[in-house]
């Protein structure tokens, strides 16, 4: 027999710390190499922790809900070299590695073959990998089966397209695609009690993991609550803060009739080669915006300061940031190299970037080094904005709502299809007759979206 500490692993970020969200495992538990013992909130994202040895769990060194430093120990094993029930074993004195499975289409951030030794196990397939048949027969592994309930999925009702009729990822995002992402919920009444204290959670879970716990915020004083700022609300408020106070930002907007946009949407829904895919006019803008940025590239550059003096990087691709409001907070993950996308593959992008975002389960690289951000505040009912640029960026799109309006058309005046785009931009980089040019290109597309032919 051996004892191992467990430290909390660099995940390979740049951070120094993370918050342990929930346990997975609890004393005396059996484990294998690989089994999640643990889920872990950083700043950029929440990742499972899997065990690095095979054995039994000693002892859980971290409460849920604190934030300990990257190297603080979390967890004891107690190995068993000659373990003999069909468990991996590991030598006493070594720490197990094991290879990473290769990740799914859209898959979240999961660690694997954390340790500090030197000695290796081979990896078997975990039982919990294996595809497993349901009463219905649906074949699934219990992953998508968490995947597809997290979603509201009917498994009965998703064609499988995996080995021996098995249902994939991929296959339970897809028929989710066709849902809302924001689904209209029932607004509560008001109590007749006007004011009361509740109970203070003890530890974040499931939608909440964004939440930290409440505590008071002055001894005696229980009308008054203040919550801690860590996770992503710290990440984005520290980059927020940046932003405004380092880019000198400016505001242009635009009303446009974008009833071409909406009839577009509408036909690309009723096609065929659609049929698997969510269309939206996001989709339609997304586009609007890569065509823009190729006619004026200083919208997609950014501010560098170096020690020899500031200079602009023009980049000549366009990693496409999606503003993303999640369960965890306000997230960016881009759409790498936008611009070699059809509009069929940007479409799968874009439906693979909500629905991973939803789970809580954007890696880390979705969120670093995009150049132009769009944010849709039309989904909140909100016409404009003046939006934030996102760190690093030059320049922010925001799209309002779609809503029918009185517009005049030939001289006669028309319901019609109207939206408001707004531009934010860093006056550093873009001059105004610049930003003014790319949003009105924007606008030009989605006014008549034929102009995307060329």
């Amino acid at each position: 027999m051996s004892t191992q500490n467990f430290p909390l692993p660099d995940v390979g970020e740049g951070l120094t710390e993370a918050e342990i969200v929930a346990w997975k495992v609890a004393p005396g538990d059996r484990v294998a190499i690989n089994d999640v013992i643990c889920e872990i909130e950083t700043a950029k994202s929440l990742v499972e922790l899997p065990s690095p040895h095979a054995g039994v769990v000693g002892e859980l060194l971290v409460d849920e809900g604190a934030t300990v430093e990257v190297g603080t120990p979390i967890i004891t094993f107690v190995t068993d070299p000659a373990a003999g029930s069909g468990t991996d074993a590991v030598a006493p004195g070594t720490v197990a590695t094991a290879e990473a499975p290769a990740p799914e289409e859209g898959g979240g951030s999961v660690l694997v073959g954390y340790g500090s030794g030197s000695g290796a196990t081979s990896r078997r397939k975990r039982p919990a990998e294996r595809p497993v048949r349901s009463s219905v027969g649906v074949i699934a592994k219990p992953p998508i089966r968490k995947l597809a309930r997290d979603l509201g999925v009917d498994l009965t009702s998703v064609t499988p397209t995996g080995a021996d009729g098995e249902v994939t990822r991929d296959d339970v995002m897809k028929h989710a695609s066709q849902a809302s992402v924001f689904r209209n919920i029932e607004t509560p009444e008001w109590g007749s009690v006007r004011e009361e204290t509740v109970p203070a959670p003890q530890a974040p879970s499931g939608l909440a993991r964004g939440l930290a716990p409440v505590r008071p915020s002055a001894a005696g004083d229980d009308r008054t609550e203040s919550i801690p700022v860590k996770g992503v609300r710290k990440a984005t408020s520290s980059a927020m803060v940046q932003s405004a106070y380092s880019a000198p930002h400016v505001t242009v907007w635009k009303e446009i009739d974008a009833t071409r946009t909406m009839e577009l949407v509408k036909r690309l829904k009723a096609s065929p080669d659609y049929a698997d895919i969510k269309v939206s006019p996001l989709l339609i803008m997304a586009r609007a915006v890569i065509w823009a940025v190729r006619r004026t590239p200083m919208v997609n550059a950014a501010w560098i300061d170096t020690e020899a003096g500031a200079e602009i990087a023009v980049r000549h691709y366009v990693n496409l940031g999606i503003a993303a409001a999640t369960p965890r907070g306000l997230l960016v993950p881009n759409i790498k190299d936008a611009q070699d996308l059809s509009m069929k593959d940007l479409a799968r992008a874009l439906n693979r970037l909500t629905l991973t975002a939803r789970e809580g389960k954007t890696p880390p690289a979705d969120q670093q080094n995009g150049t132009i951000t769009i944010t849709n505040i039309g989904v909140f009912g909100m016409d404009a904005g003046t939006p934030i640029i996102n760190p690093g960026e030059a320049g922010i799109v925001a799209m309002g709502t779609i809503s029918q309006k009185p517009w005049v058309v030939d001289g006669e005046v028309r319901p019609r299809w109207v939206t408001t785009v707004a531009g934010s931009f860093d006056h550093r980089v873009i001059d105004g007759d610049g930003m003014s040019r790319f949003i009105a290109d924007v606008a030009s597309i989605l006014e008549e979206p034929a102009l995307l032919v060329d």
